[in-house]
């Protein structure tokens, strides 16, 4: 069975069109591996490779969803379907296909040869969307990194093409000539890129040192892309990360001190997306930015609420944090645009809570709190929750003393700790305040304990939910 549309007439424009083709092998059942597993259909992942297409600049002329038992070696789709979608070719112009099943390097060229256009997989689209949006040197580093691993093993079988000789008999040795040295060409560039990240990688390293020997902590959001985390990061933080409604919008990390209700300060990363079937390629090039999550003290997971995949999306974002090894770091489960669900996301954060009360459920459970990132609605009992993950420089109460010729210290008192109760006399100025002990050793001379136990950050969250 063969599902087919037309997705719109043929119009005038400058953006490249393309057909995108899906396959459904859910009738045969040793295709999946976890069959309880949360996952797509192979009709939603075609929804999905839509938007990744669109966000990459294509014109989506038509849609192909092919149910097979099992793919076809040489095409994948087979002859009949490739004959079908040739015809289609010419009379839509089309000059480009997309297959949501990642191809092999065989495969690909099968494609390619039969219906003259260019043929790429999921991965490849990826790749390039990666590629049109890094901005940094270290962003551009992995994205051209993981597009020359994704390159290499597809230069085989293509030594004529790229002979500057053309094609013809005759041809063949200058062309395996010219593919040697194109593969020598790229593997010497990706020892360079790989000698480049790991210098950036060390130079993240005497950073993330530095931040290290304050007494800061550090915190990390993470989801599947397009959730809101950067609408997120920008709130808390005061930033201006671009934060746009299509799917890997930003790409390169960025890190900025939030204030925590109790004046502490936390320092936060906004990192890059995650997405089903994530290329391994990406996940390697990517581990010097991943690492701002893999050694983050706590993972804010942000995930939108108003999708209908939402639990797909949180299965494919555990998977990948398993993957860089930071399933262990204590985690909030953050229900991102509540104020679309008309419940405002309460069953949802209910049934989350069920599930991870479970007994099979491993470890802690994990606070589930719903937000909205573009109102701010819930912010305030997210800063309330990462307060109280903070593990070290704890709050004590304690009052300060400070004479009169020692004023230039009250900034400090009220910029880093909660006053609670200030008082003049004739003699000094005294402040009753919940400080943490970073400070408190610092202004350690002018400080009088009042309570021998520390103050909870939860003493002054709000509820939560």
């Amino acid at each position: 069975m063969i599902l087919d549309k037309q997705l719109h007439p043929r119009q005038q424009t400058s953006a490249e069109r393309a057909a995108i083709v899906g396959l459904d092998f859910g009738r045969n059942p040793s295709r999946t591996a976890q069959p309880d597993a949360p996952t797509l259909t192979a009709a939603e992942s075609l929804e999905e490779l839509h938007e990744l297409a669109v966000g990459a600049g294509a014109e989506i002329v038509y849609s192909a969803l092919q149910q097979r038992n099992a793919p076809e070696a040489a095409t994948l789709i087979g002859s009949g379907k490739v004959e079908e979608l040739a015809l289609l070719r010419e009379s839509e112009s089309i000059d480009l296909f997309v297959f949501d099943t990642e191809l092999t390097p065989t495969q690909q060229r099968n494609l390619e040869s039969r219906l003259h256009a260019r043929v790429i997989d999921r991965t490849q689209l990826i790749l390039d969307i990666f590629a049109s949006r890094a901005q940094t040197r270290e962003g551009k580093l992995q994205v051209e990194l993981a597009q020359l691993n994704y390159l290499l093993p597809r230069l085989a079988g293509r030594g004529i093409e790229m002979s500057r000789l053309g094609g013809g008999i005759g041809t063949r040795g200058p062309g395996e000539t010219q593919l040697e040295t194109d593969r020598r060409r790229i593997t010497r560039r990706l020892r360079k890129l790989e000698g480049d990240l790991e210098s950036v990688r060390r130079g993240r390293g005497v950073q993330r040192a530095g931040r290290i020997s304050v007494p800061l902590s550090t915190a990390a959001l993470v989801g599947y892309t397009n959730a809101g985390k950067s609408t997120l990061f920008n709130l808390l933080s005061g930033a201006r990360v671009l934060a746009d409604d299509r799917l890997f919008a930003t790409l390169d990390p960025t890190v900025r001190a939030v204030e925590l209700p109790t004046r502490r300060k936390l320092l936060l990363s906004d990192t890059v997306g995650f997405i089903r079937n994530l290329p391994t390629s990406l996940v390697k090039a990517f581990r010097a930015t991943l690492e701002e999550a893999a050694l983050a003290k706590v993972l804010i997971h942000v995930v939108d609420a108003s999708s209908e995949h939402c639990l797909v999306h949180i299965a494919h974002v555990d998977e990948v944090l398993r993957e860089i090894e930071a399933d262990s770091i204590p985690r909030i489960l953050v229900l991102n645009k509540c104020d679309r669900l008309p419940d405002g996301g309460e069953a949802l954060r209910l049934s989350l809570l069920q599930a991870a009360e479970a007994p099979t459920a491993p470890g802690t459970v994990t606070p589930v709190l719903r937000i909205s990132a573009v109102s701010g609605e819930g912010c305030d009992r997210l800063l309330a929750e990462l307060d109280r993950h903070l593990l070290h420089d704890p709050v004590r109460r304690v009052r300060f003393h400070f004479p009169h010729h020692d004023v230039q210290y009250l900034g400090l008192v009220h910029d880093r700790a909660r006053v609670i109760h200030r008082e003049y006399t004739d003699s000094e100025y005294q402040i009753e305040a919940e400080a943490p002990e970073s400070l408190i050793r610092r202004l350690q001379q002018f400080v009088e304990d009042m309570e021998p136990q520390e103050i909870s950050p939860s003493d002054t969250a709000l509820p939560r939910g």
